[in-house]
């Protein structure tokens, strides 16, 4: 850590006089966190908690078993490499035997179908950063073999039930960058707690940190932006249109939380040919959960991993009994990889 970061730990520890617990919500900021051991460095008060930033890790069980379901009928899908080890109640994509191909994005996916006469289905997970592109490739008319399943979810109506739920006891959160650079924080303006949007240096996350504490301690709550250089308050104007006309809001439920008011993205009725759930009778069924694993709480902000009994243990990225524990964004697994800086 630089030397501007000496400062801004050193200026924490002057103006933390209280117990404060703030909430990020973005996978890359947990790991930027761990791996400078960033919580060594701060007053013994303040808490950063993680948050639903890990668009893996909030899939439900039901939508990982739709895949399966679909590569059961052999279908080819295509998914992020995030999404392969993902457990649902009959295995994972990786071990279902099926044509399940690893890809980067929904580009590739569509090549795959232009190669090939089955049908591929595309897992199009993530949050308002990777839905406009899989926006832009429906409006290019991809062939009729290739459609998505939708997984995709919005950030501010969770952020919303958080608030409303209060059982994190959050004093305020640090917005997701990459999230904000293409959806811009406006949204965020309708919630009465301090904010500040964050980049992703150890010295950014600190001036972020360093902001939250001054608003709490002037009693104010808005929102502010520690990430100028690629984050404004409109956002891409553009891939949002591109988003809108193509998706619209609906209901979905999130692992860890129950349905949530329109918080994810389904494709408008004259899209739905691409509509995996519409072109094969596919839904969406919610799984009880059967095991020990903490995962749904870590995602609301109310344990650690290290607080999970089956972390290190029967849970590890080479056997994961959880989410948390697959994506490289899910907090199981950062505190896995950088465990001793934790500590």
């Amino acid at each position: 850590m630089v030397s501007v970061g000496r400062e801004i730990a050193g200026k924490l520890k002057e103006l933390v006089d209280r117990d404060l617990s703030f909430m990020h919500i973005c996978g890359t900021h947990e790991a930027a966190i761990s791996r400078a051991g960033l919580r060594r460095v701060l007053p013994q008060q303040m808490k950063i908690v993680m948050g639903p930033g890990c668009p893996v890790c909030i899939t439900p069980q039901g939508e990982i078993d739709a895949a399966l379901e679909l590569a059961g009928r052999g279908f080819a899908i295509a998914t992020y490499g995030d999404l392969l080890r993902v457990p649902g109640s009959r295995g994972s994509l990786e071990s279902s035997g099926g044509d399940v191909h690893v890809v980067q994005g929904v580009h590739r996916a569509v090549e795959i179908a232009k190669q090939t006469d089955k049908e591929v289905v595309f897992i199009s997970v993530g949050f308002e950063t990777t839905a406009p592109t899989v926006a832009a490739t429906i409006l290019s008319e991809p062939p009729e073999n290739f459609s998505i399943l939708s997984c995709h979810r919005l950030v501010p109506p969770a952020m919303k039930w958080l608030l409303e739920q209060g059982e994190a006891n959050l004093q305020g959160f640090l917005l997701p960058g990459h999230v904000c650079t293409v959806a811009g924080y406006k949204e965020y303006e309708q919630f009465p707690v301090p904010q500040v949007v964050a980049g992703f240096e150890p010295e950014d996350i600190l001036l972020g940190l360093l902001m939250l504490v001054e608003q709490v301690r002037k009693g104010e709550a808005r929102v502010e932006n520690a990430y100028p250089r690629a984050v404004t308050r409109e956002g891409n104007v553009r891939a949002q249109q591109l988003m809108y006309e193509v998706f619209e809001p609906t209901d979905v439920e999130w692992r860890g939380f129950p349905v949530i008011p329109r918080s994810g993205l389904k494709l408008r009725k004259k899209f739905e040919e691409y509509d995996a759930q519409k072109k094969f009778d596919i839904g969406f069924r919610p799984v009880t959960k059967h095991t020990a694993c903490l995962c749904d709480r870590v995602l609301r902000g109310l344990v650690s991993p290290t607080d999970c009994r089956l972390f290190g243990t029967a849970c590890t990225p080479r056997t994961p009994v959880g989410p948390c524990m697959v994506s490289h964004e899910g907090a199981c697994r950062i505190w896995f990889t950088y465990r001793s800086r934790e500590e």
